[in-house]
């Protein structure tokens, strides 16, 4: 990466952006943006006009941010725009609301799109990439299930598993740091939880608290991800830690093991190690097992592969990914991050990249950029 040809050329593309009709500190924005871009790509995949290659991408930054700003302002006026708020009502209908998006005539997949699209508040974009399906998809699905719906009448609750299914999701968008839903998600499972006796409710109850408690520690103070082994487990709420255990050990006694009984199960254990090399792998992949039998899950079996790298080495974590389809959202990122542990700095260097540009948030995807540059300036030394 040649720094000084960057710093060489902002000037000029700066100028090219306000000509073009930017202002200074929008275009500024666009061309820094455009500017970490080409760090992440031109190592692989030098431009052959750089100038040229850096005015593209900082012009379509600063459309994308005006697009997004424009959004913003809408909805702002239309808020401004509504009447004055009234008093409160007394009873919480949130979660009765879930039930009747969760409707009989609906397929549970449908439903469970409908429910976060009207009521959880999650774009199409965030369902789709929760489902990992395009965009276009589930845009498409959800549109069936408004018509399926739009003549009948709401007064048929949906089962409580399309509900958990629901709230799982929207918990965990909220989790990823893209919406602040996942405090909502809690709030409601609760809620489930004291209605109905249901030792899934609980187990989903118990596996957002665990999940929960790690919450301050994932990031680092300029927002950038921390990945588990490397957290400060100080941080963790053990007073969540505690109450996560406690409902997930009385819902294993019912002897009615289901997916998110097993899920938190995993994540008592992650929770419960003093450190990261105490961490019972050997345990979590039988939980994984357990989960892949529940399931039949690809994502489980992805998440398997990790344990079973670090229960029995990188190799056999290698060995698991190899039946896995590679087109598997984080697929590459957990390749690299195999190969790595078994030395191969330079495959891992080249994947973490790869990974990178198919990383769903930016988050992820500067994380998995600064891995790559932390295996190419050890393999530079």
């Amino acid at each position: 990466m040649n720094e000084a040809l960057l710093r060489s050329l902002t000037p000029s593309v700066l100028t090219i952006l306000v000509r073009r009709g930017a202002d200074f500190a929008a275009a500024e924005d666009a061309v820094q943006d455009a500017l970490v871009e080409a760090v992440r790509v031109w190592p692989a995949d030098p431009p052959r006009d750089a100038k040229g290659w850096l005015v593209t991408v900082a012009w379509r930054k600063f459309l994308d941010a005006t697009r997004s700003d424009t959004a913003r302002r809408r909805r702002e006026d239309l808020v401004d725009d509504q009447p004055p708020p009234g008093p409160a009502p007394a009873v919480d209908d949130t979660l009765q609301l879930y039930f009747l998006c969760a409707h009989p005539s609906l397929t549970p997949s449908s439903a469970v799109a409908l429910t976060l699209r009207a009521v959880g508040g999650l774009t199409t974009r965030q369902i789709a990439q929760a489902y990992l399906v395009p965009e276009t998809t589930m845009a498409q699905r959800i549109s069936r299930a408004k018509r399926t719906v739009s003549g009948v009448r709401f007064d048929q609750p949906g089962d409580v598993a399309t509900v958990l299914r629901v709230l799982y999701l929207v918990f965990n968008e909220g989790y990823s740091g893209d919406v602040d839903l996942a405090a909502e998600a809690i709030r409601l499972a609760r809620q489930l939880a004291a209605s109905i006796d249901h030792p899934e409710v609980a187990g989903l109850l118990a596996l957002m608290l665990l999940h929960h408690a790690r919450r301050a520690a994932r990031t680092a103070p300029d927002g950038s991800l921390v990945p588990l082994a490397e957290q400060d487990r100080a941080r963790w709420d053990t007073k969540s830690i505690a109450e996560g255990v406690e409902i997930l050990q009385a819902a294993l006694a019912r002897d009615r093991l289901a997916e998110f009984q097993a899920q938190a199960a995993i994540a008592a254990l992650h929770a419960d190690a003093l450190t990261a090399e105490e961490t019972d792998w050997v345990q979590i992949v039988e939980w994984y097992d357990e989960l892949v039998r529940l399931t039949d899950s690809a994502v489980v079996r992805l998440n398997r592969a990790v344990a079973v790298g670090e229960a029995d080495g990188p190799r056999a974590g290698l060995a698991a990914l190899t039946a896995l389809d590679d087109s598997l959202p984080r697929h590459t990122a957990v390749a690299a991050y195999l190969h790595e542990r078994d030395g191969d700095l330079t495959t891992a260097a080249r994947l973490y990249a790869e990974a990178a540009h198919k990383a769903p948030n930016l988050a992820e995807r500067d994380h998995l950029t600064r891995q790559a540059a932390r295996l190419n300036a050890r393999r530079g030394h």
